[in-house]
């Protein structure tokens, strides 16, 4: 059995070759040629196949294209054994087969490196699609040879965040720098806390800016990266210089007014506006006029006060307000 039809085997038996082996198994582990039906001729090949099945001791000559008169069952550990093992010599000889893949196309990448990229004669290239846009990301991401800037409000999944990593720890690996930009609220997932830490250790910076600013990516200060629609689904890759500079000194403002992300980041870190929130909240005031006395939308207070609930296992505002002034007061107490 090749490399392919082992694998192809590992599915084990189908429902009918089951139930034929199943036969012979009740029959004493023999199945008589003569108790075959046209119909089990698939499975009986299939169980063949498998090794499931072998002509009878005494039908050798089925071997040499003769019609057998019988078959015998196979203790099913042995053929588990076998195809395991020829999984494995497979499995193995795909891992050598990538290993090497990288070195087969040396000669390529350089000859595409070496070709001069056409001037781009628009000053914004709109591309339709997550996967279109991911693509191209991604080949700015290669290319980058000084600084990404990545401003990334809002949550990001972590299938995203997964995507992202081999190419980003790559450009860390090659001397680029990388500044990347968070909301509390996005830094208080799990996930991209843990993303942040395994980022800030291959030497990415990170900081964290408690107010509205756009998405963007930069890559070497001649490209820009923005939404073209509110879902997302459409991006701008911006080229002009003048543009680029524009986006490149909003960034600059934004990061100088973050807070330096420079110590173990944890999901339960509590973020100063989330406590200001708290703070307003015990005093009695509604969801609209601490968004109007912090400058913020409702809906961000509203993330902020989920947080809070979270945090003190709350199921309400009424519950949440109790059990703020109690570890208040607690924390009083002591």
């Amino acid at each position: 059995m090749n490399g392919e039809t082992a694998v192809a085997a590992s599915a084990g038996p189908t429902a009918a070759e089951q139930a034929l082996y199943l036969a012979a198994v009740a029959a004493g582990g023999h199945l008589s040629a003569a108790a075959l039906t046209p119909a089990d001729g698939p499975a009986l090949a299939g169980l063949l196949d498998q090794g499931l099945l072998v002509p009878a001791a005494a039908d050798y000559r089925a071997c040499a294209g003769y019609t057998a008169a019988g078959y015998t069952a196979v203790d099913p550990r042995s053929v588990s054994d076998r195809l395991g093992a020829e999984l494995r010599t497979e499995a193995t000889r795909l891992l050598v087969r990538a290993e090497r893949l990288p070195a087969a196309l040396d000669d390529l990448i350089r000859a595409y490196d070496a070709v001069p990229r056409p001037a781009v004669p628009l000053e914004a290239v709109h591309i339709e699609g997550t996967a279109g846009i991911r693509q191209r990301i991604s080949e700015l991401l290669s290319d980058c040879t000084e600084e990404l800037l990545a401003a990334q409000p809002g949550p990001r999944p972590a299938a995203a965040l997964r995507m992202a990593m081999p190419q980003d720890v790559a450009l860390l690996k090659r001397g680029c720098a990388m500044r990347t930009l968070y909301q509390p609220l996005a830094v208080a997932d799990r996930v991209v806390v843990e993303h942040v830490r395994s980022m800030a250790g291959h030497g990415a910076e990170v900081r964290v800016l408690d107010e509205p600013y756009q998405r963007m990516l930069v890559f070497d200060r001649s490209v820009a990266v923005v939404p073209a629609a509110d879902d997302e689904t459409r991006a701008a890759f911006v080229h002009n210089p003048a543009t680029v500079a524009f986006l490149v000194a909003l960034f600059e403002r934004d990061w100088s007014r973050a807070a330096p992300v420079d110590h173990p980041v944890t999901a339960t870190t509590a973020h100063p506006t989330t406590t200001r929130v708290g703070h307003l909240l015990r005093q009695g005031l509604t969801q609209r006029t601490i968004a109007t006395r912090l400058h913020l939308s409702e809906r961000s207070v509203a993330a902020h006060i989920a947080r809070l609930r979270r945090r003190h296992g709350a199921e309400t505002l009424f519950q949440l307000g109790w059990r703020m002034r109690e570890a208040r007061t607690g924390e009083s107490d002591a």
